[in-house]
């Protein structure tokens, strides 16, 4: 009889083991979880398991600080996905807890916690203009340029200029540089406030955080006028008929005024016409003297600024200078033609967009070109 009773024992311990092997969490070995510990706020973390594991075993899984996650278990049952629903807090750290489990054999597994890291928001190292900075004039080369510490490729970056004024933009392919364009003209002696917002990809709104703020001021006007841009224009254009006097006689040739801002065109000393233009500013000048037409080209790319200069016609010998059509963005975003009239170029002379068209055509490669 005790030997029935003891052989009893012994087989229901057996079932109560093989209940508890195939019915509790288990896993042969320590989890492993995936190298990469620094995540982008919309990334899966994964923990894998050399073994299959009890489907119920995720559901007493641990974060911390408590994040928005959905947690499943792959088709195999060995890997373990956490995806945040919206986002991973950025800059945040988080642990994942896994609680106390055995291996195949009985073995107690203590529990086990992986964490990794959230990428922060991106922060600005450098801008131009700098805060604070005072007769500022923006213009496509000399944009608004924004430098961040990392990529900005997994948040949403917004940027705002008050008083409110639209703003063109383009990145580097890293997504670590911006530069900015007003599409209106900026009004005179302004401050304006640059605001600069980050959100990450899958966040919702209200985790927009304000990044960075910088604010400028734009130059007060030379003269106090009532004219309009376009009534100043004509008016400067109409003088210069009047009062520009050929230099050469025979033939084409091409007068540049940098006082005025003006470009003449004569033909056998008669007047064709005359056009308002934009040099190069204080440290950047347009070279004086008489130059000729070297080449043309009808739309060069400027590798030394990241620009296309449409109707290019090189006045100098080395190409250093030229006159040409507002330059471009490679995106086709053209620089406004507010500043012509206006010494703001780093050299060459601009043109607006039929003007530029008109000389291009009319100029020949050795036409002279008198700038004074």
């Amino acid at each position: 009889m005790l030997k029935k009773i003891f052989f009893t024992f012994i087989l229901l311990l057996i079932c109560s083991g093989f209940f508890f092997y195939f019915f509790s969490s288990h896993f042969l070995i320590t989890p492993t979880a995936q190298e990469e510990t620094t995540l982008a706020p919309h990334e899966t973390f994964t923990i894998t398991f050399p073994k299959d594991v009890d489907a119920r075993y995720f559901h007493d899984i641990i974060i911390e600080p408590h994040g928005d996650a959905e947690v499943t278990l792959k088709g195999d049952r060995k890997q373990l996905i956490i995806k945040p629903i919206t986002a991973w807090q950025p800059g945040e750290t988080y642990t994942i807890s896994l609680p106390r489990a055995r291996t195949g054999t009985f073995t107690p597994v203590e529990p086990i916690s992986f964490s990794f890291t959230v990428i922060d928001h991106p922060h600005v190292t450098e801008t131009l203009p700098h805060d604070q900075d005072v007769d500022v004039i923006i213009d496509i080369e000399d944009p608004i340029a924004i430098d961040f510490d990392h990529s900005t490729e997994d948040f949403f970056i917004d940027f705002s200029l008050e008083p409110n004024v639209p703003l063109a933009f383009q990145n580097n392919k890293a997504k670590t540089q911006f530069e900015l364009l007003p599409e209106e003209a900026l009004a005179e002696n302004t401050t304006y406030n640059l605001t600069i917002h980050s959100r990450a990809k899958d966040a919702p709104q209200s985790a927009t955080q304000k990044i960075h703020q910088l604010s400028f001021s734009t130059p007060p006007p030379v003269v106090a006028v009532v004219l309009s841009p376009e009534e100043r224009a004509n008016t400067r254009i109409l003088n210069a008929q009047k009062t520009t006097i050929a230099q050469i006689t025979d033939g084409k040739y091409i007068d540049i005024n940098l006082t005025d801002q003006i470009m003449t065109t004569f033909e056998n000393g008669r007047l064709l016409n005359s056009y308002l233009v934009s040099s190069g500013k204080v440290g950047m000048n347009t070279p004086i003297g008489a130059h000729q037409i070297y080449n043309k080209h009808p739309r060069p790319w400027s590798s030394q600024y990241g620009l296309y200069m449409p109707n290019w016609m090189a006045i100098t010998p080395d190409g250093l200078y030229g006159i040409h059509e507002l330059p471009e963005w490679p995106s086709g975003y053209k620089e406004g033609k507010d500043h012509l009239g206006t010494p703001v170029s780093h050299g060459c002379v601009r043109l607006g967009v039929g003007p530029s068209q008109s000389v291009y055509d009319w100029a020949e490669i050795g036409t002279p070109v008198i700038v004074y």
